[in-house]
């Protein structure tokens, strides 16, 4: 205990290992917390779940606080249904039905138009289906009539597909035309407070039209944006953040771990133990290891505990086995490992008791530098379509970037968020092995 505490304060001498002590803590917080209010599952049925889950989202919209830096802000969604404070919603009964009507009053400050205008319906009925009309009010006074249809049990009504729509706001199309001030020359956006206007009449007595949602998508969403399906990125984001951190940590302390008992019991029983152990690692060290990776998870499992074992594996009879199969040599000549094996200690006792304990100040540097490049890994198998078919991760979302062209497009947020999170991670453990390495490694006290 007190060398440990010795070793703390030798660690906290040094800045970059302060700072990436912070942000180990602060992914682990990120990953706990992402684990408590996002299960698994949760984050599996929205990661994969459609426009029922997503349909109120933009599509690739950046994060909401790159307005921050815009001199022109870009709107964000805007959402109103019939249970929306400020929504008046009348219903009034006739001789065969009811006459719906729905005003629905909003905002719009942004100086930009809106992606889309969107009204969704829910309406419940026997052999005749409502019947709706639709108006827009603009803060100047004027009533534009968007539409006249019938609906069914669902039904999504679409400006921007309206061709008829698109006459009436003089050739544009209706998300511009419906928001464009009409007393200047050029396209400028209307300020001020809309009205959408739903009057929605039914012809039969159990006839109901259940819900009237008006959805206007930004161009703007949330803290991470959404791709090309709507989704909301900060689910991959967040969830990428355990998995990164579980899948580093445990395959490099699996190898490393492993690799060190190998070595131990190589040069202690030495003969044809230590000589089949070198050969192995002599093979093992000429194989392609990530080729072999591809082959798994192309021919075998995605599965990301399949890609671990196998990464543990293959990584076990490494380099790092000849590094500790030299440390161990020399230590086996000492004096107390003689004493040890004259008083009769077992082999298993010399090994795990008087070898290995005194290779951990080597070992825990070697562990923790070891994590970046296996979080790295697991990105780098996601974003070539090898990760994991289920979970969201950030290797995951950059492979989705890389498929929907998002460089080309411009929307360089959907990569560079899961790739700056990756460096991020690589530095601070990087940061902390280093620190690790001149403090348990006499040689480099002093460097």
């Amino acid at each position: 205990m007190q060398n440990l505490k010795k070793n703390l304060r030798e660690l906290l001498k040094y800045p970059s290992a302060v700072i990436g002590i912070v942000l180990i803590v602060l992914l682990v917080a990120i990953s706990v917390g992402t684990l408590i209010y996002i299960p698994r599952d949760e984050a599996v049925r929205l990661w994969r779940g459609g426009d029922q889950v997503w349909g109120q989202n933009p599509r690739t919209a950046p994060p909401v606080w790159t307005n921050w830096f815009r001199s022109e802000k870009l709107p964000e969604t805007i959402v109103r249904d019939l249970d929306t404070e400020g929504t008046t919603v009348e219903r009034s009964p006739r001789d065969m039905g009811e006459n719906l009507v729905a005003v629905y009053t909003f905002e719009y400050t942004a100086d930009d138009y809106p992606q889309d205008i969107l009204l969704k319906f829910t309406s419940d009925y026997t052999n005749r289906n409502p019947f709706v009309s639709i108006y827009w009010i603009t803060p100047d006074g004027r009533e534009i009539r968007m539409t006249e249809q019938g609906i069914g049990y669902n039904t999504t009504y679409r400006a921007v597909q309206d061709d008829a729509l698109e006459r009436r706001v003089g050739g544009l199309s209706p998300e511009i035309g419906l928001f464009d001030d009409p007393n200047t020359e050029e396209l400028d956006v209307l300020k001020g407070t809309y009205k959408v206007v739903v009057d929605a009449l039914t012809f039969e007595d159990d006839s109901v039209v259940e819900e009237a949602e008006l959805i206007l998508h930004g161009k703007v969403f949330g803290w991470f944006g959404t791709d090309v399906q709507r989704r909301d990125l900060s689910i991959a984001i967040l969830w990428g953040t355990p998995i990164a951190l579980a899948f580093g940590l445990t395959a490099s302390f699996g190898s490393s771990v492993f690799s060190m008992i190998f070595a131990a019991i190589g040069v202690w029983f030495g003969g044809w133990i230590d000589e089949a152990i070198q050969r192995v690692t002599e093979i093992s060290l000429t194989l392609p290891f990530l080729s072999i990776l591809i082959m798994v998870g192309t021919f075998y499992s995605k599965s990301i505990w399949t890609i671990l074992w196998v990464t543990v594996l293959l990584t076990i009879f490494g380099s790092s086995i000849k590094t500790y199969r030299a440390i161990f040599l020399q230590v086996k000549e000492s004096p107390y490992i003689e004493a040890a094996h004259a008083y009769g200690a077992s082999n298993t006792r010399i090994v795990f008791s008087y070898l290995i304990p005194r290779m951990i100040p080597l070992l825990i540097p070697g562990l923790v530098l070891g994590v970046p490049s296996y979080v790295f890994l697991e990105a780098t198998l996601a974003a070539l379509s090898l990760g994991d078919p289920v979970l969201p991760t950030w290797g995951k979302v950059i492979y989705d970037a890389q498929s929907n062209g998002a460089v080309y497009n411009g929307f360089y947020y959907w990569i560079l968020e899961p790739a700056v999170l990756l460096v991020l991670t690589g530095l601070a453990f990087a940061m902390v092995g280093f620190s690790l390495d001149r403090i348990f490694n006499p040689r480099l006290r002093d460097v």
